[in-house]
């Protein structure tokens, strides 16, 4: 697989190469390659309907190629289930929610954490997730199903962000959320980011996702039409869309 411009030696933490994949007879992307280096933050860009959820889960075992192949930490998966991928470090927040709504969010998180932590260590694991979201421990004793939108998107970032995953991919996060939450989401990654956790960023926003990556992916019906460093991505203009009513729509959010 070729970049647009030299990238970090040594080897990816993952790698598509060349790589097919759809839904039933549908494809959604072609020919993808790039891979995501260690302890750097990736963001994947395009419009919508270009690929990058269906790449999302390709990433994380949701998706099984229909060619090419993926491999993380050396190890080619084949058509290895999202378990697996899972038991190496590699943890999917997709779009949504996804949080237990008659359940309070302390609740929530103790579910996570004592199956992952044990008994014993459901206390440090609480008192992590806050120290990254306070506005959780605020409202631990709400039912997660009475929270905005945005404090819902919080705890379900929470629930996974205190594993310490070794790659985390996260996608569409400020889907629906005020500004000002996410705005908060993103100081929360880039602590992660720092924390030593490799970040792949599903983002239709791009300038959050540029903020804080290194690398970056541009696709375009399916296609990879960029790979390389954000300090060489150039106008976000042509290289994301290609000009056009499209293209206009993202740099009016870059605006």
């Amino acid at each position: 697989m070729t970049a647009a411009v030299p990238l970090p030696d040594g080897q990816p933490l993952l790698a598509l190469d060349d790589v097919d994949a759809g839904y039933g007879p549908f494809r959604a992307i072609f020919g993808v390659s790039f891979a995501i280096f260690p302890g750097r933050v990736l963001a994947l860009l395009g419009s919508n309907g270009a690929g990058k959820t269906t790449i999302a889960r390709v990433c994380s075992g949701l998706v099984t190629p229909t060619r090419g192949c993926v491999v993380y930490d050396g190890n080619t998966m084949g058509d290895a289930r999202a378990y697996r991928f899972a038991q190496r470090g590699v943890v999917h927040a997709p779009e949504g929610r996804s949080v237990f709504a008659s359940l309070t969010v302390e609740e929530n998180l103790e579910l996570t954490f004592r199956r992952s932590r044990g008994r014993a260590g459901v206390r440090p694991a609480l008192d992590e997730a806050y120290a990254l979201f306070p506005r959780l421990g605020e409202r631990r004793r709400q039912l997660a199903g009475t929270l905005s939108g945005g404090e819902q998107r919080m705890l379900a970032l929470a629930r996974v962000l205190v594993e310490k995953p070794r790659l985390l991919i996260a996608d569409e996060l400020s889907l629906g959320l005020a500004p000002i939450v996410v705005d908060e989401v993103y100081r929360t990654l880039s602590t992660i980011r720092d924390s030593g956790t490799t970040l792949l960023l599903v983002e239709q926003h791009v300038h959050h996702a540029l903020a804080i990556a290194d690398d970056a992916v541009v696709l375009d019906k399916g296609e990879v039409t960029y790979w390389g460093p954000v300090n060489e991505l150039g106008d976000i203009h042509e290289r994301l869309l290609g000009g056009g009513e499209a293209a206009d729509a993202v740099e009016d959010d870059l605006n």
